[in-house]
């Protein structure tokens, strides 16, 4: 295991080396080296699809909305399919006429993953395959850059499996599935409560599409993995410790320009910065991160910390602002991202509702949606691209047990 330590010795190195622009690309990863500024992004799409917690008694699965990119306004929600407790999404692109969703069923002892066929016209899922997770709780989702694997956590089962994904849209699997309660993974946090055992919360892939990442809520590590996407295989894990017991990893954000990595914690309510490098073997890859001792508070100085959990975060297609939201403060929170990486709290504002679980930024950048779990709602904030500040809620839509919010 690479110690913190041992991660640390390399930071003056990395710090020394030349700032590269954004036309300069490192030699066999793929990724952008310099900081970034992206091109205009294409036309916002006509889609949402909203994933429901089904175990409420009220809410039936995946619904859809369309929205108005001119005004930010969602249509009144319809049920696009009906599968239970569908609490994180997943989209391919479309390839030969076709696209394809994938939802986790966020069940504790029976987790599945079911992939539904879209109707580019309407929106409407039709449900092809239905697979197990390989354990409780599923609670998250992602698809290589090929699209021919997929990679799912599951949270209560201790657990990551890996599927592949056939030519029609099925899944097959598990291909492989990885018990975290088993070594290399371990020890569990100083939590007692929500650290009883290793909680894997997300499967996150890296820009060049040759390593996994999985925060891993119950160890306070985050695993890394090389991908074999064509054979639905990982490699051999390294473990990195983040630098605070009792952090809770959640969810990672990789900054533009690949060089970067904000991780959110969710039991201390904070975010890291890591920095990201790998290898350009492509026969050996290997990959690290480091920790550069960035440490912020997604919560106000004065707020209790035990009646917080920390949920989401992103970053503006820019690069220049972090977004982030926390479940108990009922806040989003918006930093500035300084040349060198480090945040800077520019936006504390109420999300309009209860429990932000997630929430998600349009293409163009123009607006953000929130999904309020215990509020029932949806809210719409306008973004000021220059600023990063969020104005509103402009606009209130009411859905039952909002778990998870997509474009498409």
């Amino acid at each position: 295991m690479f110690t913190r330590r041992r991660f640390l010795l390399t930071l003056p190195a990395l710090a020394a080396l030349p700032r590269i622009g954004p036309e300069a690309q490192a030699q066999g990863s793929g990724i952008f080296t310099g900081r970034f500024r992206s091109a205009p992004q294409p036309p916002q799409p006509s889609f949402v699809y909203f994933g429901t917690d089904t175990a409420k008694g009220i809410a039936r699965g995946i619904y859809i909305s369309r929205f108005d990119p001119a005004t930010g306004a969602l249509s009144h929600p319809q049920l696009a399919a009906e599968t239970a407790r569908p609490s994180f999404l997943a989209t391919s692109q479309q390839e030969a006429g076709q696209r394809f969703l994938y939802a986790v069923n966020e069940l504790d002892t029976a987790g599945a993953v079911t992939s539904f066929r879209m109707n580019p016209a309407t929106g409407a899922l039709v449900k092809i395959s239905q697979v197990s997770s390989g354990g409780g709780g599923p609670c998250y989702i992602s698809l290589d850059a090929t699209f021919r694997t997929a990679f799912v956590a599951n949270y209560l089962g201790a657990s990551i499996s890996t599927y592949s994904i056939l030519p029609g849209g099925a899944l097959e699997g598990p291909v492989e599935h990885l018990d975290y309660r088993e070594p290399p993974f371990g020890p569990r946090g100083p939590n007692s409560v929500r650290q009883d055992s290793s909680h894997p919360h997300s499967t996150h892939l890296s820009p060049d599409n040759r390593f996994l990442l999985v925060s891993d809520l119950g160890t306070d590590k985050i695993s890394i993995f090389t991908v074999d996407a064509a054979h639905a295989k990982l490699g051999s894990p390294t473990m990195f410790s983040v630098g605070h017991p009792g952090a809770g990893p959640r969810h990672i954000a990789f900054h533009p320009n690949g060089r970067w990595v904000y991780s959110i914690n969710e039991l201390d309510s904070t975010i890291d910065r890591f920095l990201w490098t790998t290898t350009s073997s492509r026969t050996a890859p290997h990959a690290l991160l480091i920790n550069t001792d960035e440490v912020v508070k997604t919560i106000a100085h004065d707020f209790p910390a035990a009646k917080n959990t920390a949920a989401e975060l992103a970053i503006s297609a820019d690069g220049n602002f972090l977004y982030a939201s926390n479940r108990g403060e009922d806040t989003l929170v918006v930093y500035a991202i300084a040349d060198e990486g480090p945040l800077t709290l520019i936006q504390r504002i109420p999300c309009g509702g209860r429990t932000p679980r997630q929430f998600t930024l349009d293409r163009s950048g123009r607006w953000l949606l929130c999904g309020n779990q215990d509020s029932g709602t949806v809210t719409v904030f306008r973004r000021d691209g220059a600023t990063g500040k969020l104005m509103g809620p402009v606009h209130s839509m009411p859905l039952d047990s909002v778990f998870f919010t997509l474009f498409a």
